[in-house]
């Protein structure tokens, strides 16, 4: 048995207007994944906390995981921050092989993501999401954490260690999104419906498309389609409308606030784990084709960021895609250890 949702989702033009979410009950069936509001129904690999706190007027509730190391305690923290495609659970590997090596691993779910609060009215900024991830760790008594962002984790890690550079001991960024301003390049910029109308019909195939050409370099593993079943199984549920209203919110802060422009002001040790066969580029899809080739570049845009970020350190795995974690788990997380190490 598995809970399921009911809603009254009134839409006037494409702004979503009314939400009431009420709990039923159904049984499991073998046709594709269909998940709650709140991605009830998906398992994390770790028990799920929500912070509550009031935003923008809104009372919500930031979904996290807090785990304890497994391994003899360093006294340090490792901050995660996912990506667009992405949720806490997604960390999986990495909270594994980050608690044995002694770190306590604060996984969050941003605002408008996963598990967390999906606002049908909200103002999306990475200046309002590394806000509400202080106010989280804060909660929890945490005064300092190693920062590790993956993708959209990157732009939002950057944004937070140019906020608050004294809770940040160390800047990691994995594949990050934000490296260059796609929009100043020529990418025609889709308005909030546009976006919405997109996100709208997004399915396991369409996902399962993207990642396969984008995050793996054309690679497949089965271990791949859990990740396709949560984005999909999220989407596909009884929030789809509002799901795919706060994607689109997000995707219009992810296109329009680059960090690009402040690298150069970042005061905390970083370092860049770049997979050198990356092409994500916000857009791309739509913009000409003189354009589009000229996006998405990580085996350049790895070392042109690293030379922006004053005493920045790079690491490239060739031939890896988006998500060098996932690609190769034994590697990257070796890797990531190591720097972490370093003084």
């Amino acid at each position: 048995m598995r809970a399921a949702y009911s809603e009254d989702f009134v839409v006037s033009g494409a702004h979503p207007m009314r939400i009431l979410v009420t709990a039923a009950l159904f049984a499991g069936t073998a046709s594709a994944a269909s998940y709650g509001l709140q991605l009830e129904g998906f398992t994390y690999p770790h028990p799920v906390h929500k912070y509550s706190f009031a935003s923008q007027g809104l009372n919500l509730q930031m979904a996290y995981m807090d785990i304890a190391p497994t391994g003899a305690a360093n006294g340090k923290t490792a901050l995660l921050l996912h990506g667009k495609n992405f949720c806490g659970a997604t960390w999986e590997q990495t909270i594994t092989d980050l608690t044995r090596a002694g770190y306590r691993v604060v996984a969050p779910d941003q605002i408008g993501f996963c598990a967390s609060s999906k606002p049908e009215h909200y103002q999306y900024s990475f200046q309002q999401l590394a806000a509400n991830t202080d106010g989280l760790l804060k909660n929890l008594g945490i005064k300092q954490a190693v920062v590790i962002g993956h993708s959209t984790g990157g732009m939002l890690g950057t944004r937070y260690a140019l906020m608050y550079p004294d809770a940040v001991s160390r800047l990691v960024l994995v594949n990050p999104i934000g490296l260059e301003d796609w929009k100043a390049l020529g990418v025609p910029a889709p308005s909030v419906d546009q976006w919405y109308a997109r996100e709208l019909k997004l399915s396991a195939d369409s996902v399962r498309a993207y990642e396969r050409a984008t995050y793996y370099s054309g690679n497949w593993k089965p271990e791949y389609e859990k990740w396709v079943d949560m984005l999909a199984g999220l989407n596909a549920g009884p929030g789809h409308k509002l799901v795919a209203w706060n994607s689109a919110l997000i995707y219009d802060m992810i296109f329009t606030q680059p960090v690009v422009y402040e690298f150069a002001l970042l005061k905390v040790p970083t370092t860049l784990l770049i997979g050198t066969a990356d092409t994500t580029a916000i857009g791309k899809d739509v913009a000409p084709p003189d354009v589009k080739a000229k996006l998405g570049h990580y085996d350049v845009l790895g070392k042109e960021t690293a030379n922006r970020i004053p005493q920045a350190r790079l690491v490239e795995f060739k031939g890896m895609g988006h998500a060098p974690q996932m690609e190769d788990p034994v590697v990257f997380h070796r890797t990531l250890l190591e720097e972490l190490q370093r003084n």
